[in-house]
């Protein structure tokens, strides 16, 4: 894995094909990728570089995913053609793996081992007592999104039940990708992500060496339903399919082109979309679905974000848990969790046989699944409940849940839409939220890993076409964020206007207004001026038009003459209006932090008796950015933004 990577760094212009042939393999096993094949019609297919890109000989971008993992690169100088990786190491035989299971192989003295694939099949391998020595992490982005104060210090649970810091084993993820000079690096997250997460991902990035402090710019944070949508624009017809009434999926028309031709009456919407059309890319991953509504500006090729950020956690992992519940009633929660950290290979190869049975899972297929149980599961059932599977499935006594006599469990068709439907019920909501809140939307790109499933496709297309929405699955959906983190890397200013998640802002003093103000925040000062403490002053309002490049700026005074760092508290709510910082809901989400201990002594540069600075927050980009400068000495000063203190 590591000498495909170290390739990126080497590799010439001038060795890879350009044909524009998707199917053909470039050298070092890369697979060129042209999304617009050999035709060039009009402007929207030229790739705009950004000039500050320009120094940079390569972008590469990492879609770091709950389920899988993947990355592709596009030369600076060749930004129409994106390299993608063809087979990882370990992959399964006959398969075309274009990315590798998001796990984490570290050996018994938790050094790094191996990841994706290669971590899989070792951990497989492994005699039952040795791998409970190994640490066994799968699925741990989720991490990110569950807890609620996540920091430097968290802790992340191995399979075998041992803790190891989770900054260590997101960077050794990243680290196992090897990186050098002249790369830009993209890693991708999901837009419902906390800026804390945000900004764990990016420590564990410069822990892995992919950038730091002092070149933050050659690292880029993507978040998932842009990057699909940022492809999803730049698609032709040919790479275009719609779920059709039967479920069949069917070539669609471009819907970038206003050119329509022999278009069947109940496509003709997906031919129009053109300048001022919006849509819906409903990023359906195997953590979290990530919900973006862009409107797009044909004259410029920006995109315009009309809504905040939606989702939640239920991508295709919501539909494994849904499986293991099943497994606790079966055989007892008590054994499940037992077996978990006394076989753990055992039970990778259980939820491996049952990732195979959920992939071809079909709304109409009326045949029986069957999902194979190891043998250790037998045995050590047998040794723990002195009793035999067969016999704990018979008692279980449900009609879609049987024994089969080739010793596997089989489900029902009608089992296992069960394990789907609560987290299908959960998107139905989303999609019902966004439709409500923003009107004119006759669009819906299906994309992400778990957008390949036709249970998802049938389910979202039934309940979405009697109310005039198209849903439209561009092919390769797991590669559409990676591809599309690519071009964001490229150009990050292609969407000009985000909207954030969060109301964001700072407590102040102000002066105290009998009929406005709560009493009980009155504070007199030493002149008897009445002051009201705790306002909150906002320097942004969730779900407000930000422009990119827009910001904001306050000016601050230190409370000491001599103080060499100022800190203010930064506070968060999901309401668009706050009163005070102590209002439900109302949360310290970050420090600002200013280094003042290079500027000169109040006094020798001017003739000020207090400091003045300036802070300036930008809050159009991916992730926030802060900035100061003191006004005294007329010096720009470090000062940082911490979400994880």
């Amino acid at each position: 894995m590591d000498s495909n990577i170290h390739t990126v760094c080497t590799l010439r212009e001038s060795t890879v094909s350009s044909t524009g042939d998707s199917e053909g393999v470039a050298p070092f096993g890369f697979a060129p990728f042209h999304p617009e094949g050999d035709e060039q019609p009009y402007d929207q297919q030229i790739v705009s570089v950004d000039p500050e890109t320009r120094k940079f000989l390569v972008v590469v971008a990492i879609d770091f995913g709950t389920a899988y993992s993947g990355y592709a690169f596009s030369f600076t100088r060749d930004p129409s053609t994106i390299h993608i990786m063809r087979r990882w190491e370990g992959g399964d035989p006959g398969v075309v793996n274009q990315k590798t299971p998001t796990i984490l192989l570290l050996d018994p003295s938790a050094k790094f081992h191996s990841f994706g694939y290669a971590a899989r099949d070792h951990f497989h391998d492994l005699e039952a007592q040795e791998a409970k020595k190994w640490f066994y992490f799968d699925k741990f982005k989720m991490m990110l999104y569950h807890t609620s104060d996540i920091n430097s210090e968290t802790l992340l649970r191995a399979l075998n039940g041992r803790e190891f810091p989770a900054i260590k084993v997101f960077s050794y993820t990243l680290s196992a990708r090897i990186m050098l000079h002249d790369i830009k690096w993209v890693i991708t997250v999901p837009a419902i992500w906390k800026e804390s997460s945000k900004q764990f991902m990016r420590k564990a990035a410069y822990e892995a060496g992919m950038a730091d402090h002092s070149s933050q710019d050659r690292l880029l944070i993507a978040l998932e339903p842009e990057a699909a949508s940022i492809y999803c624009r730049r698609l032709r017809k040919l790479e275009l399919a719609v779920v059709t009434h039967n479920n069949n999926t069917k070539l669609a028309p471009d819907p970038f082109n206003d050119v329509v031709a022999d278009v069947p009456e109940r496509l003709k919407l997906a031919a129009s979309l053109d300048d001022g059309s919006r849509y819906v890319v409903l990023d359906c991953g195997g953590g979290t679905v990530d919900v973006t509504v862009h409107e797009m500006d044909a004259a410029t090729g920006s995109l315009k974000e009309l809504m905040k950020a939606s989702g939640g956690p239920f991508g295709s992992v919501a539909v494994d848990v849904a499986f293991e519940q099943l497994l606790k009633q079966i055989f007892s929660a008590e054994f499940i969790e037992q077996y978990k950290l006394k076989r753990p290979a055992g039970w990778v190869d259980l939820l491996t046989a049952f990732e195979s049975r959920k992939r071809s899972a079909s709304p109409n297929k009326e045949m029986n699944i069957n999902v194979s149980i190891p043998f250790s599961f037998f045995d050590y059932f047998r040794r723990v409940k002195n009793q035999s599977v067969e016999t704990a499935i018979r008692k279980f006594d449900s009609k879609d849940v049987r024994w089969s006599h080739e010793g596997m469990l089989r489900i029902s068709p009608q089992g296992m839409k069960a394990l789907f439907e609560p987290t299908i019920n959960e998107i139905h909501k989303i999609i019902d939220n966004v439709l409500a809140t923003v009107g004119n939307l006759h669009f819906i790109f299906l994309v992400g890993g778990f957008a390949e499933s036709p249970v998802l496709q049938q389910a979202v297309r039934s309940c979405n076409e009697s109310k005039g929405i198209q849903v439209i699955i561009p092919e390769s959906t797991s590669l559409c964020v990676l591809k599309g983190a690519v071009y964001f890397g490229l150009d990050p200013n292609i969407i000009r206007i985000r909207r954030p998640k969060l109301t964001y802002g700072v407590g102040v003093l102000n002066k105290f207004v009998p009929s406005k103000h709560d009493r009980k925040k009155l504070v007199v000062g030493k002149d008897g001026t009445e002051w009201v403490t705790d306002i909150f002053d906002p320097f942004v309002r969730t779900g407000q038009a930000i422009s990119q490049g827009q910001i904001v700026t306050r000016s601050y005074t230190p409370a000491k003459s001599n103080q060499k760092v100022m800190e203010i508290n930064v506070y968060a709510s999901e309401d668009e209006n706050v009163t005070y910082i102590t209002d439900k809901g109302v949360r310290r989400c970050a420090t600002m932090k200013v280094d003042l201990s290079d500027l000169p002594p109040i006094g020798s540069t001017s003739s000020r008796k207090r400091r003045e600075l300036q802070l300036t927050m930008q809050f159009g980009h991916t992730e926030i950015k802060v900035t100061a400068f003191d006004v005294t000495s007329g010096k720009l000063i470090n000062a940082d933004i911490d979400f994880l203190s």
